[in-house]
């Protein structure tokens, strides 16, 4: 009993320790959602305060008609949802076809992903523009999606690899013996099973392109009306001046969505690593 005590006391002596270091992490976030509501003047010389003396809806108005906020909303989510689509069906099929362990060259194939996980995308950008302008697609967000799904490959074929690997063989031997070619064992039966790993994949990468901006911005340079909701926080950057508490409003539109879908996924996102790394 005294153990037991001794231990429920440290946990909580823990928490008291840990929650400065929190405050400290969640304050600019929640400055930021003040700001969004400040006036320009308030912003700059409240200090740290974190509740507005006044109350507006100007900035969040401002960024969403002024700087289009709204189209580049509808981009986003446009470019987001088409990068999840595509990296979920390509891994998918790469990691299920890289799992089986009689495929010629598989350690070769798995060395080379790994490698390229270590090449900054700085470093491929000029041949992904060449490729994606030859194919006639710059300036467009199929282009820009493209070229951000493509690099982006590499973890959700090895979470894909890792699960289909720990799948007992004789579930495919029995679709199989029923009937069942590859790829009918594949989207019936395999890929159902691998629900866990679809919801971290799509997780992971929608938050990835949400977020992007060097990709959107290369490729959209000609159609600044496709540009996504990173891009258009330039918009409040004027050249003698800085729209910032328009800036904070654009900001809090931005990551708010993102924050949301996180907090529906967090479960699906947290077993579809464990179940990875498991296998």
């Amino acid at each position: 009993m005294n153990k037991s005590f001794w231990y429920r006391h440290r946990f909580k002596t823990w928490h008291v320790f840990l929650i400065p270091f929190c405050l400290i992490w969640v304050y600019p976030f929640i400055w930021m959602i003040s700001a969004a509501f400040k006036s320009q003047r308030e912003m700059l010389l409240g200090g740290l305060s974190v509740i507005p003396e006044e109350w507006t809806w100007g900035n969040f108005q401002r960024a969403w008609t002024t700087a289009r906020f709204g189209d580049y909303t509808m981009n986003t989510i446009t470019y987001s949802v088409t990068v999840v689509v595509l990296v979920l069906l390509v891994s998918a099929l790469a990691g299920y076809a890289l799992a089986r362990k009689d495929l010629p060259g598989k350690k070769v194939i798995v060395g080379i992903l790994v490698a390229t996980m270590f090449i900054p995308h700085g470093y491929t950008i000029i041949p992904t523009f060449l490729l994606v302008n030859g194919m006639g697609l710059n300036n467009g967000l199929l282009g820009a999606t493209l070229a951000q799904a493509g690099p982006a490959l590499v973890v959700p074929v090895l979470l894909f690899m890792g699960f289909f690997g720990g799948i007992p063989k004789e579930l495919e031997e029995a679709a199989r013996v029923d009937g069942a070619g590859y790829p009918r064992t594949f989207f019936r039966i395999m890929l159902p099973l691998a629900k866990p790993v679809i919801g971290t994949v799509a997780l992971m990468q929608f938050i990835s392109a949400w977020n992007a901006f060097f990709i959107p911005l290369v490729f959209t340079l000609g159609r600044p009306d496709l540009r996504t909701l990173g891009v258009g926080m330039y918009n409040f950057f004027g050249q003698n001046s800085t729209d910032w508490t328009g800036l904070a409003a654009g900001a809090c539109i931005a990551v708010i969505p993102i924050i949301v879908v996180f907090l529906f996924l967090q479960r699906t996102f947290v077993e579809g690593i464990a179940g990875a790394v498991k296998s």
